[in-house]
């Protein structure tokens, strides 16, 4: 009789935090999930400058958040979901660095093509700031995607510095003053790594390079876009 082996079980994150911080942490963690990330921006960004978006039609507006939110948010969640029943990952925590292999590489796939559509868009000229948002979305996590081989580099930071790095490019080309937006986004940051720190599930180092790639990639969007 054949013995079929179990492949064991990736084991999650340990942490020695007081159960009632680690569940705010897991919260916060949720809720600042990378997924939700092109979206959240791009709506910001609307509502942070509303004079880059000034002629665009309210529908049309609507139907570009749309499109973001089906092709960058939805699709790559979905994907995700059917990845563990299909055994490609044993948890939707994906503890280990191996495991978001081919979640990343479905999600490169998504952001890819929805920079690629606004990018190419006929029509209402879409506002450069979008265009740097989404095109740094996907140069900075092809950046994680790679570093990812060798270390679990953290996509929750990595989108909070991609956070912090969109606003200091909507300082340099907008004439609204963007302090207490830039400092707000700051302390967002600073939250979402000090939770990801409680759950244990990064380095200290891998914390600060995710925050240092998402900078860095809509700093290079905006100088690559202009």
């Amino acid at each position: 009789m054949a013995i079929t082996q179990q492949q064991p079980k990736a084991e999650l994150p340990v942490s020695n935090q007081p159960k009632a911080l680690q569940k705010l942490a897991m919260v916060i963690s949720y809720l600042c999930h990378p997924v939700f990330f092109p979206l959240v921006m791009a709506v910001a960004l609307s509502v942070l400058a509303p004079a880059v978006f000034m002629g665009i039609p309210e529908k049309q507006l609507k139907l570009w958040f749309l499109s973001i939110g089906i092709t960058a948010v939805f699709f790559p969640l979905f994907s995700i979901l059917l990845m563990k029943p299909l055994g490609f990952i044993t948890s939707f925590q994906m503890p280990t660095a191996r495991e978001r292999t081919i979640p990343l590489m479905s999600t490169m796939i998504f952001y890819f093509w929805v920079t690629h559509v606004f990018n190419s868009m006929p029509g209402t000229p879409v506002p450069l700031i979008l265009k740097v948002l989404l095109l740094g979305n996907f140069w900075g996590l092809i950046a994680l995607f790679m570093i990812n081989i060798f270390t679990k580099i953290s996509m929750h930071t990595g989108a909070a510095g991609g956070m912090i790095g969109i606003i200091i490019v909507l300082m340099a080309t907008s004439p609204i003053n963007m302090v207490t937006p830039l400092f707000i986004a700051l302390v967002i940051a600073g939250i979402i790594g000090t939770a990801r720190m409680i759950l244990g599930a990064h380095q200290k180092g891998d914390i600060w390079l995710g925050y240092i790639i998402g900078i860095l990639a809509q700093l290079c969007a905006y100088v690559y876009m202009k």
